[in-house]
């Protein structure tokens, strides 16, 4: 299975949405690969609801998401139809009809001790089709949608700043909103820093530095 660093790999997929290549149909955009269960189950509903109503968010950071289960396009789709009808909720996005659960083996979705259903997965790729982060949820715990909507910002947010995010960032108890540096790669650097350690100063020490961005 791949890793955090590795490419995705390339594969042909059937969706709710027609046919389609990924990573490469989603070139130049962040993409959200999630595994469900199973359709037709009662955390999986809730959960496509909440991403459904957060679609918009993942949209206004430049993502897209796409969801998966070890069912035929025909279930996914009579699903989709049934949460619309009765939740009156839309599913925005596709949803891969992985009915002979190559892409979920591939991708280490599922687990031996679960059966042939997938654990909750969660990959997020950036627009090279590189994997920058892999969540596992057991089946029998819904995911936070708002969770997977802040580790995407914060990775967008740390690479085109060169930081690091703490904790539940920008969110943190003791540093808010502000971020880490990177620690030095020198004993020069390093007692430069140390200037900055102290009450109202940057640092916590010479490898402990933030600051607001």
């Amino acid at each position: 299975m791949p890793l955090i660093g590795d490419p995705l790999p390339d594969m042909v997929v059937k969706t709710t949405h027609g046919m389609m290549n990924i990573p490469k149909d989603f070139a130049g955009k962040w993409m959200i690969l999630f595994s469900h269960p199973a359709d037709f189950t009662p955390v999986c509903t809730t959960e496509f609801i909440a991403f459904a109503k957060k679609n918009s968010e993942f949209e206004k950071v430049g993502a897209k998401l796409i969801g998966l289960s070890i069912d035929q396009v025909f279930s996914h789709i009579k699903w989709v139809e049934w949460i619309e009808d009765n939740m009156n909720v839309k599913i925005p996005f596709p949803i891969i009809a992985d009915d002979i659960g190559k892409v979920a083996l591939t991708l280490g979705m599922v687990h031996p001790s679960r059966g042939m259903n997938t654990v909750r997965a969660v990959f997020i790729i950036d627009p090279t089709g590189k994997i920058r982060l892999i969540i596992y949820y057991p089946q029998e715990v819904g995911r936070s949608i708002d969770e997977v909507l802040r580790a995407l910002k914060a990775l967008q947010f740390t690479d085109k700043n060169h930081v690091a995010a703490p904790e539940n960032w920008p969110n943190n108890d003791f540093l808010h909103d502000r971020v880490i540096i990177p620690p030095p790669s020198d004993y020069k650097t390093a007692m430069e820093r140390k200037k900055n350690v102290g009450k109202g100063k940057d640092c916590y020490d010479w490898w402990f530095c933030t600051k607001k961005v």
